[in-house]
C-alpha cells in the first residue's frame, strides 16, 4: 500500500509540475516563434489555429524525470529511453515544421528509418538484458512460438505501425491525450512490474496536466514530440506485457485513425472518389456530421475507455 501511495504521490507531483510549467514553455515557444503551420487541405476552421505554439510535448519529459527519480531501475530506464528516442524523432519533425513553417516536416522515409532504428535498438536491449522471449501469448495460457527473426520482424512492424497510428490520432485539440490516458491505465492495471505501473501512472498525471492547455481551443499543441513519444512507449508496453493479441481491441481507436487513411488512399486510387470526407477519420465526423471538436474528443475518449475495459476483461478471464 505504501508503494501505491508513493506512485500516486509521484503522479500527482508530475501533474502539478506539468500544469504549472506548461505556461512557461508556451511563452518560450511563442518567443522563439516555434508555432504550428497549417496544411492547406485541412478544414477552414483549422486555419485559425495557425501560430499556435508547437512542441508542448516537451513538457512530458517531466514524467520521464519523475519516473527515473522514483524508481531508478533498468526497466524504468529502458521505458524512459524509449519515450525519449521516439520523442526525439518527433522533435526533429516539429522543429522543421515550426522553424521553417513547413507543414510537411522531415520526409516520411526519414521518419520511418529513424523509427525502425530506434525500434531495433530497444528490441535488442529487451532480448539481451530483459530476457524477452519470441512467444506470443494467446488465450488460456497457450503460446505461439515463433523463430526469433520472425518475431523481431513482426514486432518491428507492429511497433512502428502502432506508433504512427497513435501519431495520426493527434489531429484535434485534446484528442490524443483523451484517448491515451485509458491505454496507459490499462497497462497500470495489468502489470506485475512496479516500473511499468509507476511509469504508466506518472504519464497519466503528466497528460492530465497538459490536457488543460491542449483542450479546445488549444493554447499549445504537443506535436509529434509528444505523440510519437506516447506512441513508442505504448507500443513497447504492449510488447513488454505480452498482450500483442489484444492490440486490435486495445488500440482500436488508433488503428481506426490509421486504417481510415490507408482505406482513403486505396479507395481514391481505384475510384477517384473519397471514401471519407477527410482522413484521418476524426475529420470525417467534423465535416460530414458537423460534430464539434469537443464532441469528437469525448466520443473517441469514451471509445478508448471501452476498448481498455474490454481488453482488461479479456486479459483477466481469458489469459
Amino acid at each position: 500500500m505504501n508503494e501505491m501511495n508513493e506512485m500516486l504521490a509521484v503522479a500527482g507531483l508530475s501533474f502539478v509540475l506539468v500544469a504549472f510549467l506548461t505556461p512557461l514553455l508556451i511563452w518560450c515557444l511563442r518567443r522563439l516563434k516555434l508555432t504550428q503551420p497549417i496544411r492547406a487541405e485541412l478544414p477552414p476552421d483549422h486555419h485559425a489555429k495557425k501560430g499556435t505554439p508547437l512542441m508542448a510535448g516537451l513538457v512530458l519529459l517531466i514524467g520521464v524525470a519523475a519516473s527515473l527519480e522514483f524508481r531508478p531501475a533498468p526497466l524504468t530506464t529502458l521505458l524512459c529511453a524509449t519515450f525519449l528516442l521516439f520523442g526525439m524523432i518527433g522533435f526533429l519533425d516539429d522543429f522543421k515544421k515550426a522553424a521553417w513553417q513547413d507543414p510537411s516536416g522531415i520526409s516520411g522515409r526519414t521518419k520511418l528509418v529513424l523509427q525502425f532504428a530506434c525500434t531495433g535498438l530497444v528490441l535488442l536491449l529487451l532480448f539481451r538484458t530483459f530476457a524477452l522471449t519470441s512467444d506470443i501469448s494467446l488465450f488460456h495460457g497457450f503460446q505461439l512460438h515463433l523463430p526469433v527473426y520472425a518475431y523481431v520482424v513482426v514486432l518491428a512492424l507492429f511497433v512502428v505501425g502502432s506508433a504512427n497510428a497513435i501519431n495520426f490520432t493527434d489531429g484535434l485539440d485534446g484528442l490524443l491525450i483523451n484517448v491515451a490516458i485509458p491505454t496507459y491505465f490499462f497497462f497500470f492495471l495489468i502489470s506485475d512490474k512496479p516500473e511499468v505501473r509507476a511509469f504508466s501512472l506518472v504519464m497519466i498525471g503528466c497528460l492530465i496536466g497538459l490536457f488543460f492547455y491542449n483542450i479546445f481551443p488549444a493554447k499549445a499543441f504537443m506535436g509529434d514530440t509528444g505523440s510519437l513519444a506516447i506512441g513508442g512507449s505504448l507500443s513497447f508496453l504492449a510488447v513488454m506485457e505480452k498482450v500483442e493479441v489484444l492490440i486490435p481491441l486495445l488500440f482500436s481507436v488508433y488503428l481506426a485513425e490509421q486504417w481510415s487513411v490507408m482505406l482513403q488512399v486505396w479507395y481514391f486510387k481505384r475510384t477517384k472518389r473519397r471514401l471519407f470526407r477527410m482522413a484521418p477519420i476524426h475529420f470525417h465526423f467534423r465535416l460530414k456530421y458537423g460534430w464539434s471538436e469537443n464532441t469528437i474528443v469525448m466520443a473517441f475518449g469514451f471509445a478508448s475507455w471501452a476498448s481498455a475495459l474490454g481488453s482488461w476483461l479479456i486479459w483477466k478471464f481469458a489469459f
